[in-house]
Protein backbone atom coordinates (compact mmCIF):
# COMPACT_ATOMS: atom_id res chain seq x y z
CA UNK A 1 0.00 0.00 0.00
CA UNK A 2 1.04 3.44 -1.15
CA UNK A 3 1.87 6.32 1.34
CA UNK A 4 -1.27 8.18 -0.22
CA UNK A 5 -3.42 4.59 0.40
CA UNK A 6 -2.54 4.61 3.85
CA UNK A 7 -2.92 8.34 4.75
CA UNK A 8 -6.40 7.89 2.51
CA UNK A 9 -7.25 4.77 4.59
CA UNK A 10 -6.85 6.59 8.01
CA UNK A 11 -8.66 9.72 6.91
CA UNK A 12 -11.42 7.37 6.28
CA UNK A 13 -11.80 5.90 9.16
CA UNK A 14 -11.31 9.23 11.05
CA UNK A 15 -14.72 10.62 9.42
CA UNK A 16 -16.24 7.36 10.04
CA UNK A 17 -15.45 7.74 14.03
CA UNK A 18 -15.82 11.08 14.20
CA UNK A 19 -19.88 11.02 12.40
CA UNK A 20 -20.43 8.17 14.87
CA UNK A 21 -19.87 10.02 17.42
CA UNK A 22 -22.07 12.48 16.30
CA UNK A 23 -24.75 10.24 16.00
CA UNK A 24 -24.61 10.00 11.93
CA UNK A 25 -22.92 6.93 11.05
CA UNK A 26 -21.50 6.89 7.41
CA UNK A 27 -23.02 10.71 7.55
CA UNK A 28 -19.92 12.35 6.29
CA UNK A 29 -17.84 11.83 2.99
CA UNK A 30 -14.35 13.02 1.88
CA UNK A 31 -13.94 15.31 -0.71
CA UNK A 32 -9.78 14.58 -1.69
CA UNK A 33 -8.51 18.29 -2.55
CA UNK A 34 -6.30 17.84 -5.33
CA UNK A 35 -4.56 21.58 -6.06
CA UNK A 36 -1.20 21.13 -6.91
CA UNK A 37 -1.06 17.55 -7.57
CA UNK A 38 -0.06 15.68 -10.20
CA UNK A 39 -2.69 13.32 -12.20
CA UNK A 40 -0.93 10.24 -11.00
CA UNK A 41 -1.61 11.04 -7.20
CA UNK A 42 -5.26 11.32 -7.68
CA UNK A 43 -5.17 7.87 -10.12
CA UNK A 44 -3.65 6.02 -7.00
CA UNK A 45 -6.17 7.29 -4.68
CA UNK A 46 -8.64 6.36 -7.56
CA UNK A 47 -7.16 2.83 -6.99
CA UNK A 48 -8.01 2.82 -3.10
CA UNK A 49 -11.93 3.92 -3.95
CA UNK A 50 -11.77 7.91 -3.81
CA UNK A 51 -13.91 9.32 -6.27
CA UNK A 52 -14.89 12.54 -5.55
CA UNK A 53 -11.67 15.07 -5.95
CA UNK A 54 -12.01 19.05 -5.60
CA UNK A 55 -9.75 21.82 -7.83
CA UNK A 56 -9.39 25.40 -7.10
CA UNK A 57 -8.66 26.13 -10.49
CA UNK A 58 -10.43 25.67 -13.76
CA UNK A 59 -7.73 25.42 -15.97
CA UNK A 60 -5.84 23.11 -13.57
CA UNK A 61 -8.76 20.92 -13.67
CA UNK A 62 -9.35 20.37 -17.10
CA UNK A 63 -5.82 19.34 -17.81
CA UNK A 64 -6.09 16.73 -15.22
CA UNK A 65 -9.37 15.58 -16.14
CA UNK A 66 -7.74 15.02 -19.69
CA UNK A 67 -5.44 13.03 -18.15
CA UNK A 68 -7.56 10.82 -16.34
CA UNK A 69 -10.48 10.62 -18.37
CA UNK A 70 -10.86 6.71 -18.52
CA UNK A 71 -11.75 7.11 -14.85
CA UNK A 72 -15.44 8.07 -13.93
CA UNK A 73 -14.80 10.84 -10.93
CA UNK A 74 -16.96 13.49 -9.62
CA UNK A 75 -15.19 16.96 -9.95
CA UNK A 76 -15.72 19.79 -7.65
CA UNK A 77 -15.19 23.27 -8.34
CA UNK A 78 -13.87 24.49 -4.56
CA UNK A 79 -11.99 27.58 -5.46
CA UNK A 80 -13.69 31.13 -6.31
CA UNK A 81 -15.32 31.14 -9.43
CA UNK A 82 -14.37 34.28 -12.24
CA UNK A 83 -16.94 35.32 -14.27
CA UNK A 84 -15.39 34.68 -17.39
CA UNK A 85 -14.98 30.63 -16.39
CA UNK A 86 -18.56 30.03 -15.96
CA UNK A 87 -19.28 27.91 -19.50
CA UNK A 88 -16.07 25.97 -18.69
CA UNK A 89 -17.43 25.28 -14.78
CA UNK A 90 -20.81 24.31 -15.48
CA UNK A 91 -19.48 22.02 -18.42
CA UNK A 92 -16.90 20.09 -16.96
CA UNK A 93 -17.70 19.93 -13.70
CA UNK A 94 -20.22 17.81 -11.33
CA UNK A 95 -20.55 20.10 -8.55
CA UNK A 96 -19.56 23.94 -7.79
CA UNK A 97 -19.11 24.53 -3.98
CA UNK A 98 -18.37 28.37 -4.73
CA UNK A 99 -21.15 30.52 -5.80
CA UNK A 100 -21.51 33.11 -4.13
CA UNK A 101 -23.25 35.89 -5.91
CA UNK A 102 -26.78 35.87 -7.71
CA UNK A 103 -24.84 37.19 -11.26
CA UNK A 104 -23.01 33.87 -11.88
CA UNK A 105 -26.88 31.42 -11.87
CA UNK A 106 -28.17 32.24 -15.28
CA UNK A 107 -24.72 32.17 -17.20
CA UNK A 108 -24.23 28.55 -15.29
CA UNK A 109 -27.68 27.10 -15.99
CA UNK A 110 -26.97 28.42 -19.75
CA UNK A 111 -23.97 26.73 -19.85
CA UNK A 112 -25.19 23.02 -18.53
CA UNK A 113 -25.28 21.05 -21.36
CA UNK A 114 -28.89 19.42 -21.52
CA UNK A 115 -27.07 15.93 -21.73
CA UNK A 116 -25.80 15.96 -18.27
CA UNK A 117 -27.93 16.16 -14.92
CA UNK A 118 -28.38 19.39 -13.03
CA UNK A 119 -24.85 21.05 -11.82
CA UNK A 120 -24.79 20.45 -8.07
CA UNK A 121 -24.08 24.07 -6.56
CA UNK A 122 -23.24 25.00 -3.02
CA UNK A 123 -23.75 28.31 -1.52
CA UNK A 124 -20.26 29.60 -0.27
CA UNK A 125 -20.65 31.97 2.78
CA UNK A 126 -18.06 34.24 3.92
CA UNK A 127 -19.52 33.19 7.81
CA UNK A 128 -16.64 35.34 9.45
CA UNK A 129 -16.80 37.89 7.47
CA UNK A 130 -13.71 38.09 6.44
CA UNK A 131 -12.56 40.91 3.61
CA UNK A 132 -10.49 38.87 1.71
CA UNK A 133 -12.97 35.95 0.98
CA UNK A 134 -14.80 34.83 -1.48
CA UNK A 135 -18.76 34.27 -0.06
CA UNK A 136 -22.02 35.88 0.32
CA UNK A 137 -22.92 37.07 3.66
CA UNK A 138 -24.82 34.67 5.67
CA UNK A 139 -28.42 37.35 5.17
CA UNK A 140 -27.92 36.64 1.56
CA UNK A 141 -28.05 32.93 1.44
CA UNK A 142 -31.77 32.81 1.11
CA UNK A 143 -32.28 34.89 -2.27
CA UNK A 144 -29.39 33.58 -3.59
CA UNK A 145 -30.97 29.99 -2.97
CA UNK A 146 -33.99 30.89 -4.69
CA UNK A 147 -32.32 32.11 -7.76
CA UNK A 148 -30.50 28.96 -8.05
CA UNK A 149 -33.63 26.40 -7.17
CA UNK A 150 -35.52 28.72 -10.24
CA UNK A 151 -32.87 27.36 -12.77
CA UNK A 152 -34.05 23.06 -13.75
CA UNK A 153 -30.45 22.98 -15.13
CA UNK A 154 -29.04 23.52 -11.66
CA UNK A 155 -29.61 21.48 -8.12
CA UNK A 156 -29.39 23.55 -5.19
CA UNK A 157 -27.70 21.11 -2.58
CA UNK A 158 -26.36 23.34 0.10
CA UNK A 159 -23.85 25.65 1.96
CA UNK A 160 -20.10 25.97 2.17
CA UNK A 161 -17.44 27.87 3.89
CA UNK A 162 -13.98 28.59 4.60
CA UNK A 163 -13.91 29.53 8.57
CA UNK A 164 -11.19 31.84 9.39
CA UNK A 165 -7.91 30.04 10.97
CA UNK A 166 -8.35 30.87 14.26
CA UNK A 167 -5.90 29.66 16.56
CA UNK A 168 -7.97 29.72 19.35
CA UNK A 169 -10.31 26.40 18.48
CA UNK A 170 -13.14 28.12 20.48
CA UNK A 171 -13.92 30.52 17.81
CA UNK A 172 -13.59 27.88 14.42
CA UNK A 173 -16.14 26.19 16.87
CA UNK A 174 -18.28 29.28 16.49
CA UNK A 175 -18.21 29.34 12.84
CA UNK A 176 -19.08 26.01 12.31
CA UNK A 177 -22.08 26.03 14.45
CA UNK A 178 -23.38 29.50 12.70
CA UNK A 179 -22.81 27.57 8.92
CA UNK A 180 -25.33 24.54 11.03
CA UNK A 181 -27.67 27.09 12.18
CA UNK A 182 -27.11 28.59 8.35
CA UNK A 183 -27.88 25.05 7.08
CA UNK A 184 -30.72 24.38 9.07
CA UNK A 185 -32.59 27.40 8.27
CA UNK A 186 -31.94 26.85 4.58
CA UNK A 187 -33.53 23.28 4.78
CA UNK A 188 -36.65 24.46 6.16
CA UNK A 189 -37.82 26.40 2.86
CA UNK A 190 -35.14 23.42 0.62
CA UNK A 191 -34.99 20.51 1.70
CA UNK A 192 -33.66 19.04 -0.95
CA UNK A 193 -30.64 20.34 0.33
CA UNK A 194 -28.11 17.76 2.16
CA UNK A 195 -24.56 18.84 1.91
CA UNK A 196 -22.62 21.04 4.39
CA UNK A 197 -19.08 21.15 3.56
CA UNK A 198 -17.18 22.24 6.00
CA UNK A 199 -14.02 21.59 7.79
CA UNK A 200 -10.49 21.13 6.45
CA UNK A 201 -7.21 18.57 7.47
CA UNK A 202 -6.79 19.98 10.84
CA UNK A 203 -10.36 20.55 12.26
CA UNK A 204 -12.79 18.20 9.51
CA UNK A 205 -13.37 16.01 13.07
CA UNK A 206 -14.87 19.14 14.64
CA UNK A 207 -16.81 20.18 11.73
CA UNK A 208 -18.16 16.43 11.15
CA UNK A 209 -19.45 17.25 14.77
CA UNK A 210 -21.82 20.13 14.11
CA UNK A 211 -23.38 18.62 11.14
CA UNK A 212 -20.46 18.88 8.25
CA UNK A 213 -21.34 16.01 5.97
CA UNK A 214 -18.40 16.87 3.76
CA UNK A 215 -15.08 17.44 3.87
CA UNK A 216 -12.41 19.20 1.92
CA UNK A 217 -9.02 17.20 2.97
CA UNK A 218 -5.83 18.16 0.84
CA UNK A 219 -2.71 18.03 3.39
CA UNK A 220 -3.36 15.74 5.60
CA UNK A 221 -3.99 13.62 2.57
CA UNK A 222 -0.92 14.52 0.83
CA UNK A 223 1.80 16.35 2.67
CA UNK A 224 1.98 20.23 2.63
CA UNK A 225 2.05 21.64 -0.95
CA UNK A 226 5.69 22.71 -1.76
Amino acid sequence: MTHGQTAHASILRRIDEAATAAGRPGGARLLAVTKGQPAAAIRVLAGAGQRAFGENYVQEALAKQAVLADLDLEWHLIGALQSNKCREAAERFDWLQTLDRARLVEPLAHYRPPGRPPLNVLIQVDIDAEASKSGCRPDEVGALAQAVAAQPRLRLRGLMAIPAPWPDAGRRHAAFARMRTLFVQLRQDHPGADTLSLGMSGDFEQAIGEGATLVRIGTALFGARR
